[in-house]
């Protein structure tokens, strides 16, 4: 396969069963909706911006509200401590981890944390440490 087209990370698709809360709590997280439209069946789609990932989120009905939709969206962060206590007291997350965990990944390794999403999706917030 050539590769040469391929240049990086455009968007994760996410079904949601409530796509208007799906919006509210990505925008919460610092995301902008950038585009919303219809399929051709007429299903609402929109699609979420945040730096350089984008999330395109569709009107599903019933989700699988597990794990295994996907498994993880990980977004980049600089201060994966600082970034928790900011979820917490905002009191509308569910961090499912206990508090930010290590993983020896990468030169110095990882310091992570997860929340749940609306539709039961893992958010990951990590921090390559430097």
């Amino acid at each position: 396969m050539n590769t040469q087209y391929i240049t990086g990370f455009q968007h994760i698709a996410l079904p949601a069963s409530d796509l208007e809360a799906t919006i509210r709590f990505y925008e919460g997280l610092g995301f902008e909706t950038i585009h919303r439209t219809a399929d051709p069946a007429g299903t609402p789609v929109a699609f979420l911006r945040f730096g350089s990932c984008t999330i395109e989120t569709y009107q599903a009905g019933e989700t699988v509200k597990k794990a295994g939709a996907w498994d993880h969206l990980a977004l980049d962060v600089t201060d994966a401590a600082a970034l928790l206590k900011e979820i917490e007291a905002a009191g509308c997350y569910t961090v499912t981890t206990s508090g930010v965990e290590e993983l020896p990944f990468w030169d110095k390794g990882i310091r992570f944390f997860k929340i749940e999403g609306p539709d039961k999706e893992s958010i990951e917030f990590c921090e390559i440490v430097k």
